[in-house]
């Protein structure tokens, strides 16, 4: 039985992928580093610094760490002054209402992000509040698709992994669910997982699941 479903962040609740796609280019372009959006795509569900050694494989220059750190930083700034803008009308569709469903129905939920900043994006949501825990990158040492943030988000909320689902549009973070023993729900590019439990095309659809 499901007692729990930890919603991935960025392309579930809310889409931010093209504000990192921007931050990302604009460091690329400045270094001279190739970087689309195919490239971009490699980048979901990963952190900010196995993103960075992603981008940088593509350049003819060797960065020290203290550069690495730099770049790092310098993207996070660039990020967030995207994140201002940021509002509870860019929530995506059907995001807050199967929320309540779950909560209505006893079902507690939480955010499994690898994102460091996904606080900063749930208060400018205004929706920080209605979580029953959050995990976020602040919490982890390994991206998806290790399990590690599925498993403390599960851990927060005292419930067992078998006894949570988690609804994933990355395929790496399909496969940190089954690593974790949680139910995986796809959605989005996720769908092209091999390795998901349901496949959906809209939030409402976790409804027939759960």
């Amino acid at each position: 039985m499901i007692k729990a479903v930890i919603f991935d962040l960025d392309g579930v609740i809310v889409s931010t992928d093209e504000f990192h796609y921007l931050a990302w280019k604009q460091l690329a372009d400045k270094e001279g580093i190739a970087f689309d959006k195919v490239i971009n795509n490699q980048l979901r569900g990963v952190s900010r610094s196995e993103s960075l050694e992603i981008i940088l494989k593509r350049s003819i220059k060797a960065y020290n760490e203290d550069e690495k750190k730099t770049i790092q930083e310098l993207k996070n700034k660039i990020y967030l002054d995207f994140l201002e803008n940021l509002s509870p009308k860019d929530l995506l569709p059907n995001s807050l209402e199967i929320i309540e469903y779950l909560k209505d129905k006893g079902i507690k939920v939480a955010i499994g992000s690898s994102s460091r900043n996904t606080k900063k994006i749930l208060e400018q949501l205004d929706i920080i509040n209605i979580f029953d825990a959050i995990a976020d990158g602040n919490d982890i040492t390994k991206s998806k698709p290790n399990p590690e943030v599925f498993l403390v988000a599960s851990q927060k909320l005292g419930i067992l992994p078998d006894e949570c689902a988690v609804v994933e549009d990355a395929m790496s973070g399909i496969e940190a669910a089954n690593a974790a023993g949680m139910l995986a729900i796809a959605i989005n590019d996720a769908t092209k997982s091999k390795y998901a439990d349901y496949k959906i095309y809209n939030l409402e659809d976790i409804k027939k699941i759960i």
